[in-house]
């Protein structure tokens, strides 16, 4: 029987390779199901023997444990290198985009306190 060994929703696309080719390389047998035309079904990997689960459960922690190392080494590094984008950095490179989003965040805060700022309002009882 199948057994479900690694989901793919919000994965990035080289860790889902990975996981993919990890899997190839220790001749384990998988299948992928895809999210569907409606995106609402559970994109994943499974085994298509269950009793290989704790074998390739074992491999995508050790996979994965590495890869956080890996990338956080590297975001300490760019960080450190001045290479991270800061704020500053994002918001001159998409200015309309974060004038955008503000102005909704405005709207948002308007549209939620005004009521409140009317009912404090003297003769407004």
């Amino acid at each position: 029987m199948s057994a479900l060994v690694f989901r793919l929703r919000n994965v990035p696309d080289d860790e889902a390779q990975d996981i993919r080719d990890l899997l190839d390389e220790n001749q384990l047998e998988w299948f992928e199901t895809t999210a569907g035309n409606w995106g609402i079904a559970m994109p994943a990997l499974w085994l298509t023997h269950s009793c290989d689960v704790a074998r390739a459960r074992a491999l995508i922690d050790q996979y994965q444990q590495a890869r956080r190392l890996r990338l956080r080494e590297e975001l300490e590094h760019n960080t450190a290198a001045g290479l991270q984008p800061r704020l500053v950095d994002r918001l001159v490179e998409r200015p309309f985009a974060c004038l955008g989003i503000f102005a909704f965040c405005a709207f948002l805060l308007y549209v939620t306190l005004w009521p409140f700022v009317r009912l404090a309002l003297p003769g407004n009882h």
